[in-house]
């Protein structure tokens, strides 16, 4: 294959509909972009591009919890090459959630990774939910539907019944603790189902960037009808109970436990 061009990803983005001046989410699998003018840093340097020197670009950059975080030093988990080279780069922006942290770079950086509670991760309070409410846009390129973390927002606006708890060491007034942090975790593979959804209403666009798939949507269309499908099938994102899936079974039990 050959090597695109960052002026020809930027082309690229804003054929797709990228917002010059607004705010982008990005979930990214560098391996499907490659081979591009400057590597991970040709890519960043395009999103940035095309958003403009007015637009934020915003990455995901979670981390395993198993260690107190530093957002100036613990490296993320399982986020992408591209994702963990936009963090450390200068002028940009990481919010302090132990497990659930976003970088951001651009003028609204530093609203969008304010202090954000530990429950839920992706709340309206976190930086998704900053986003969202920003009216920014979510680009997924070269990765599916279930890295769609602004799908987790619209479970938390939904008010999902489901709830799993999972560890991570936090500091607290100088010491170190072990807390449980709530989430509506599951294995996301049904979050495919809101690209279909957006899809009939005309309302995400396709096409590529490098050499990855990429998919681009409004935060508030997204939200907007995944909660209104969650509100009529509250558990339309986890497997069926014949799919065996360990993760959507600890989520739909939980929805079926009393609460106390």
């Amino acid at each position: 294959m050959s090597e695109v061009t960052v002026s020809r990803m930027v082309e690229q983005l804003r054929s797709l509909g990228v917002r010059e001046g607004g705010v982008l989410v990005v979930h990214t699998s560098f391996k499907a972009v490659r081979p591009v003018e400057g590597g991970t840093l040709g890519l960043i340097r395009a999103l940035r591009e095309a958003l403009g020197g007015e637009g934020t670009l915003v990455m995901p950059t979670m981390t395993d919890g198993e260690s107190v975080f530093d957002p100036k030093r613990t490296p993320t988990e399982g986020m992408g090459i591209t994702a963990e080279t936009f963090w450390r780069q200068p002028g940009v922006v990481r919010s302090t959630h132990p497990g659930g942290s976003f970088a951001a770079a651009g003028p609204q950086a530093e609203v969008i990774c304010q202090p954000q509670p530990l429950s839920p991760p992706h709340g309206p309070e976190s930086p998704v939910g900053h986003a969202h409410a920003l009216g920014g846009q979510v680009l997924l390129l070269g990765v599916t539907q279930g890295e769609n973390t602004t799908l987790h927002l619209a479970e938390a606006l939904a008010q999902v019944p489901y709830s799993v708890t999972h560890p991570s060491v936090v500091e607290v007034d100088g010491v170190v603790q072990t807390v449980d942090i709530a989430e509506t975790d599951h294995c996301c593979r049904n979050f495919q189902l809101a690209g279909g959804w957006l899809a009939a209403q005309g309302l995400a666009r396709e096409g590529k960037v490098g050499h990855a798939d990429a998919w681009l949507c409004d935060a508030r269309d997204l939200v907007r009808v995944a909660v209104e499908r969650l509100r009529a099938e509250p558990l339309v994102f986890l497997c069926p109970p014949s799919a065996a899936c360990e993760e959507c079974d600890l989520a739909r039990a939980s929805a079926e436990t009393p609460a106390r």
